[in-house]
């Protein structure tokens, strides 16, 4: 019974050897994200510009921040009971409020995207320490810890929204920053010093499955916007091209990130003595980039299937190259830190991308598409090669 729960009434119960399910409430709560990927993608589309570039990259950190901070918060409480179930739905209404302020957060509904965002992590904060019974005081402090940075962070997001301009920008820069060093700093306040490793443990089996459900979200909205996209156009050869390559691409990052990596994740987080400190790491961190070059591969794709044919513009070069660049330079960390070494075919399709760039401007963004989805590709089936020779080498020795 919740009662009889230890970790206090509206916890988890851990049962050694099994992982907490993601329950139905949880996915529910992603389906806000799905929208806010949207409006992230959508935007740069529309503003591809330096200036615009910064706008999308503070937005999109603020996105990812406020869902990873809620896995790991239902990863300790337990969304099956109704408190914690309330909490989540008015997290979504938050979350739409942020999702639809995105386009104009630099324009004119700033202000209702900083409340929106600071109630969010204010208030899933404060709801987590009034949830934790008090015997458990490392896990309060914790709590404190974290509300005490978050409330430093959202004076600086509702002033970035009373502001205008320049001055915006730079006090969002701050906020994100602020909020992004905060676990590194194990959020340190004066008295109660720094947080524990036993406060930040997790069930690992839990979060790692969080996190790959929002790659998933991400790559699912590429395809969804794809073919919404496709819809629309005349269709001809080069755009039914342009679709398939876009398609096999997410195909391509989909294997990369699920037939190896997402599994041995899951395995070495939930053995780990240090769940905590590999949940910081490899999935708040690390992830970020990750869902960053999704993001940005959709802004491709459909750069690519509007305009297939004739010159590869800056804006189809950063995004079609780029895209896949950020998500193997997030993906090889991210099983760096789960492994423990580098992996070689994502190294090589690092190089093969760089190499690309060089040629870009030559190529019709078409070509351009097609090549990127090439090298994924050849990373997807050398990796997947490689080390299934290695397990085969295990099981004989």
């Amino acid at each position: 019974m919740a009662a009889d729960n230890s970790r206090g009434a509206m916890f988890r119960v851990i049962v050694p050897n099994q992982h907490s399910r993601v329950t139905n409430v949880e996915l529910f709560f992603d389906l806000v994200f799905v929208f806010a990927v949207t409006q992230v993608s959508h935007t740069l589309l529309h503003h591809f510009t330096p200036l615009g570039a910064v706008h999308v990259t503070v937005l999109f950190l603020a996105v990812w921040w406020v869902w990873v901070y809620t896995a790991w918060v239902t990863n300790w409480l337990n969304p099956e009971l109704t408190p914690v179930r309330v909490m989540l739905f008015l997290m979504m209404l938050g979350g739409l409020v942020l999702s639809t302020t995105i386009p104009t957060a630099f324009e004119g509904r700033g202000l209702w995207f900083a409340i929106a965002y600071a109630a969010m992590q204010l208030g899933r904060t404060a709801f987590w320490l009034f949830a934790t019974p008090r015997h458990r005081t490392a896990v309060r402090h914790n709590a404190i810890r974290i509300l005490s940075w978050l409330s430093i962070s959202a004076v600086l997001w509702i002033a970035g929204g009373l502001s205008e301009g320049e001055t915006r920008l730079w006090l969002w820069i701050a906020a994100v920053t602020w909020e992004y060093v905060s676990p590194a700093a194990r959020f340190w306040v004066p008295k109660l010093g720094f947080s524990s490793v036993e406060a930040w443990a997790v069930e690992g089996g839990h979060m790692a499955e969080r996190c790959s459900l929002f790659v998933i979200i991400a790559l699912g909205e590429a395809v969804v916007v794809n073919g919404a996209t496709f819809a629309e156009l005349e269709w001809t050869a080069d755009n039914i091209m342009a679709l398939v390559s876009a398609l096999v691409g997410a195909i391509a990052m989909w294997w990369v990130y699920f037939h190896k990596g997402a599994e041995a994740g899951s395995e070495r987080i939930s053995k780990s003595a240090e769940s905590g400190r590999l949940a910081r790491l490899a999935y708040t961190y690390l992830h970020t980039p990750i869902i960053a070059g999704i993001i940005l591969t959709a802004v491709s794709d459909e750069l690519v299937l509007k305009h297939p044919t004739g010159h590869s513009d800056m804006r189809t070069v950063l995004s079609t190259i780029g895209g896949p660049l950020v998500f193997l330079i997030g993906t090889i960390l991210f099983k760096h830190a789960i492994r423990g070494f580098l992996q070689l075919s994502h190294g090589i399709g690092i190089m093969l991308l760089l190499v690309l760039w060089w040629f870009a401007a030559d190529l019709p963004p078409l070509w351009l598409s097609i090549a990127s989805t090439v090298i994924m590709i050849v990373v997807a089936v050398w990796e997947s090669v490689s080390l299934g020779a290695d397990r085969e080498d295990a099981k004989e020795h």
